[in-house]
């Protein structure tokens, strides 16, 4: 039995979803290189969400390809990677009691 594939729609959510994610990974590797040394021991987690960041753009590249290879001719690159329309991700803020 062949699965059923992203329709269109979906295409264009994980798109959104994975651009945000990134945009927040980003903004989360800036503010370690900001606060801790770039390299030994304290660079380490920034390290490691910068190869997340690497896999996401990875997992983008080949969704896109398979977004291609699905609808040659109504897929478009913005669908992986918009210029506008992302995700904003936000940190869960703890609630004062």
């Amino acid at each position: 039995m062949t699965k059923p594939r992203f329709t269109p729609d979906q295409h264009a959510e994980m798109g959104r979803a994975l651009s945000g994610l990134r945009d927040e990974l980003v903004h989360r590797i800036v503010q370690l290189h900001n606060a801790y040394p770039k390299t030994g021991p304290e660079s380490t987690p920034a390290q490691y969400l910068d190869e997340a960041r690497e896999a996401v753009d990875q997992a983008r590249m080949a969704l896109e390809t398979l977004h291609f290879d699905e609808a040659p001719k109504t897929a478009d690159t913005s669908t992986y990677y918009p210029h506008e329309d992302r995700y904003v991700l936000t940190a869960a803020r703890p609630r004062r009691q």
